[in-house]
């Protein structure tokens, strides 16, 4: 079994928890491309539902596919979020925002009654912070914010390395939203709900790739098949 296959059976899981007439936020990423691919084949088949994307890749993918979709001004509160994650920590922490797409992941997330994580199994980790933490920043001010992210992260006794995402063109990544990202190589984040409060502390951050409290779920797919773990 290829990581891929593992990724789509944790979507084709995930699906088993769509209802006719659900608005659905779409997340972003590889895991989450297969989510909406297979939700895509339910659409054309009949299922009715409507969805907030979280990317602009995300609502092309959703387009192609047939999926009817709406924006959050006019549908505010959503049923369900069905995203994958960078990593998993099993009080369901997570990291996120390794594709870019943080922020509106984010506001999904929070304007949804619930959230399902979707996973393959090397995104489940004792601990949150192997995975670079992304924190989207506005570009004024750049060297400055990204001291202070880093005396935040030191203060938070996780000190790292602050690295600002380069696209493929050589310039700085720019997310949908029209801001750049600093990744912290952070290693072991042992507190994550302080160090979140530091980073959105900081007034350059826009918001941070630290999620607590908004997944509900996490269907994670491996070797010895599918596991599901719920918050508490």
């Amino acid at each position: 079994m290829t990581i891929e296959h593992y990724k789509r059976e944790a979507a084709a899981r995930a699906l088993e928890f769509v209802r006719p007439g659900m608005r659905l936020g779409l997340g972003t990423g590889s895991t989450a491309r297969h989510f909406v691919d297979l939700l895509g084949e339910r659409v054309r088949a009949g299922l009715d539902v409507v969805g907030v994307p979280t990317s602009e890749a995300t609502r092309t993918q959703a387009a192609e596919a047939g999926i009817p979709l709406t924006t959050l001004d006019e549908t505010p509160e959503l049923d369900l979020t069905v995203d994958g994650a960078d990593e998993i920590a099993p009080d369901l922490s997570l990291i996120k925002g390794g594709g870019g797409a943080l922020l509106r992941e984010k506001i999904v997330a929070a304007a949804s009654a619930r959230m399902i994580v979707i996973a393959d199994h090397s995104k489940w980790v004792a601990t949150l912070g192997r995975f670079p933490l992304p924190v989207e920043v506005v570009p004024f001010g750049l060297g400055a914010t990204r001291q202070a992210l880093a005396n935040a992260c030191k203060a938070a006794g996780c000190p790292g390395e602050i690295r600002l995402r380069m696209a493929k063109d050589g310039h700085g990544f720019v997310t949908d939203g029209g801001h750049f990202i600093l990744d912290a190589s952070l290693e072991r984040i042992a507190e994550p709900a302080a160090l979140a409060a530091r980073l959105a502390a900081i007034p350059g951050v826009v918001e941070h790739g630290l999620f607590i409290r908004l997944a509900s779920m996490a269907i994670i797919a491996g070797t010895d098949g599918l596991r599901i773990a719920e918050s508490r």
